[in-house]
């Protein structure tokens, strides 16, 4: 899964409260200088593998984070593999990549390569199946090239709506003196999602900083005592600490400057408003519920569940959708071979247990608008081709499975019956996909039963 985005989008602290450690440098600046790779291993390693295929070992600095200096000139460098012992990491590689609109004109050509802009570029992350794009405030021009780059890296599953989303980073910036960013954040994340919809599947809102810390352990006991004696100003006192960074650096306050300082840089004002709230509805709450809490405003919970919901489930279907296209791009470079390799995956294609392929790469086109379909046709076929439960998939959550198998043949005989009556030849080709998808699905309904 690739997080891509624009510079100082937050994507490093995203990394990290995915991964649940803070190993992905996140300081101001062009941090993220190369393609990082975060894997499961079974000891924490960092190795820089050069361009002519060279790897050169490190360590995890004294914080635990990928050194500053990598010990190799940035432009020799291909990327960066670092393996954690982190169960995060156990089924899902998490890849860093550099900020888009660099100042840095080299780093910006470098996460363009990476995430399929630059053609010569043999794709630092061709690798990635998904993609996680974080935005700010606003959707731009190179946002939506990048996004439309990444879609062109894959022929058979191109990213689109079904394998990617988009991430509304750093809400808790959206507004100013530590106030609840939530009412703003969620109606400017579905306004996103709808200016994305042939894009992304959804746009998730998600105070970064705070879900770094909290999952992370970055909150000591030592940093909930000094949010309790915050908590413990009167009202007017806090506000006016909490109107802007400098003011809480600089007002008198019971807690040392020191101190103060390291609350803004892992929690900011919203996180340390927010902690100050919990702290003074119940003033003997310990730490361990007050980072659960952080946890729960931070919007970490809604954005794994996503990622679960769109890429996990089905990442076996999308890995061998993403094999088959390179062996069809293999087959164009070999006369000799096309035909035999082209044949071999077309019958690879008919047997019943890959015919999710094609039924991802119908919804696809559905969910994109290329194929334009009946109103609710294009969710029917969505469902069906990212869904394995047939309660979803047909809309009958408390079906049994004789009824169940009954919509499945119905819904079979609907798309069946547009595809050679009504439908154009590109809308039938996906309705021929459809009703043999509610075949399969029929039959699996009736193996379970039995």
């Amino acid at each position: 899964m690739a997080i891509a985005g624009r510079l100082k989008a937050g994507k490093s602290t995203l990394v990290n409260a995915l991964i649940g450690r803070r190993v992905a440098p996140t300081a101001a600046g062009e941090c993220t200088r190369v393609v990082t790779r975060f894997r499961y291993g079974p000891a924490d390693r960092i190795d820089v593998v050069t361009r002519d295929g060279g790897r050169h070992s490190l360590p995890l600095d004294d914080d635990g984070m990928v050194p500053a200096r990598l010990g190799v000139p940035t432009a020799r460098i291909a990327h960066v593999d670092v393996t954690l012992t982190s169960d995060r990491l156990r089924d899902l590689t998490v890849v860093d990549t550099p900020g888009l609109a660099s100042t840095d004109t080299a780093g910006s050509a470098r996460a363009e390569a990476a995430v399929g802009i630059d053609d010569d570029s043999a794709g630092e992350i061709a690798a990635a199946e998904a993609v996680v794009y974080v935005f700010t405030q606003a959707v731009r021009a190179d946002d939506l090239r990048a996004l439309q780059a990444f879609h062109a890296a894959s022929a058979r599953l191109a990213t689109s709506p079904l394998n990617a989303i988009g991430v509304l980073s750093r809400i808790d910036t959206l507004t100013g003196g530590g106030t609840d960013p939530w009412p703003v954040a969620e109606p400017l994340a579905r306004q996103q999602a709808r200016l994305l919809t042939r894009t992304v599947g959804d746009v998730v809102p998600v105070a970064g900083l705070l879900a770094e810390t909290a999952v992370a352990g970055r909150l000591t006991a030592a940093d909930r005592d000094a949010l309790a004696a915050l908590a413990a100003l009167p009202p007017a006192d806090l506000q006016v600490l909490l109107l802007s960074a400098d003011l809480f650096r600089t007002r008198t306050a019971p807690v040392s400057t020191d101190q103060r300082e390291r609350l803004l840089t892992r929690l900011d004002l919203y996180g340390i408003g927010f902690a100050c709230a919990q702290l003074t509805g119940d003033p003997r709450l310990g730490t361990g519920e007050l980072v659960r809490r952080l946890t729960a405003a931070s919007g970490l919970a809604r954005l794994t569940a996503t990622v679960d919901q769109t890429f996990r489930w089905r990442c076996d279907a999308i890995k061998a959708g993403w094999a088959l296209t390179r062996l069809e791009r293999l087959a164009s470079y070999d006369a000799r071979a096309r035909g035999v390799i082209r044949d071999a995956v077309e019958q690879a294609l008919r047997d019943p247990a890959y015919h999710r392929l094609r039924l991802l790469d119908a919804a696809q086109r559905a969910a994109t608008g290329t194929v334009p379909l009946p109103a609710g046709w294009d969710q029917e076929l969505i469902r069906l081709a990212t869904s394995d439960d047939p309660h979803v998939i047909l809309g009958l959550p408390d079906a049994g499975p004789a009824d169940l198998a009954a919509a499945a043949i119905a819904a079979a005989g609907r798309w069946r019956a547009y595809a050679v009556d009504g439908a154009g030849p590109a809308q039938a080709r996906l309705a021929h996909i459809a009703h043999r998808g509610f075949q399969l699905l029929a039959r699996e309904i009736r193996e379970v039963r039995a």
